[in-house]
């Protein structure tokens, strides 16, 4: 099966954005807002049409960073869904809310900015993650295979919760497929 034909099909067949869904689910993490992105869009449609999710569009990062967290103080888990260049944005909201307010933020980045990206303004944020997410000491995991997906999200989401401490999957295009440009 084609990768595209794939990853349009959801949860019923094992797909990246099923796999995470499920994984979700399993971790009783319901709410999911997220800034539009063209390679999480499987993801966010499956989300939609799954009645136990309450899946929305932000604005910014850091207004669905602030949704998750006060949610979390609340008692409901949530995730957030952006790209690589969203996550740029973020360096304030972590180091002033996330992490010191230990928020187990579930952070879930498309990756852009390698494997034959077009926008140099994408590389630059790409090479520029990793080191903001280490210097502010935030457990990080780039996931470019099928069948580690499920390991690590689950593993993931849970030392999360338990330690209260935020985390970023960064879901690479050996993957998700990337974003794919039309000539």
């Amino acid at each position: 099966m084609a990768i595209a034909e794939q990853q349009t099909q959801g949860s019923r067949d094992g797909s990246w954005h099923g796999i995470v869904l499920q994984t979700l689910k399993r971790n009783e993490i319901s709410l999911i807002p997220y800034v539009p992105d063209r390679v999480l869009t499987p993801l966010i449609k499956n989300l939609h049409a799954d009645p136990f999710f309450t899946t929305f569009a932000t604005a910014r990062e850091e207004e669905a960073v602030g949704i998750v967290s006060g949610a979390w103080m609340g008692g409901r888990r949530g995730a957030v869904l952006m790209q690589t260049s969203g996550f740029a944005t973020l360096a304030n909201v972590l180091a002033s809310l996330a992490v010191p307010y230990q928020i187990p933020l579930i952070m879930f980045v498309s990756e852009r900015g390698t494997l034959g990206e077009f926008n140099y303004g994408q590389s630059l944020v790409c090479r520029t993650m990793r080191p903001v997410l280490d210097s502010l000491a935030l457990e990080h995991h780039t996931i470019t295979r099928l069948d580690e997906l499920e390991f690590i999200t689950d593993r993931s989401i849970r030392q999360a919760v338990t330690t209260q401490a935020p985390v970023a999957l960064i879901l690479n295009p050996l993957l998700t497929g990337g974003k794919v440009f039309d000539k």
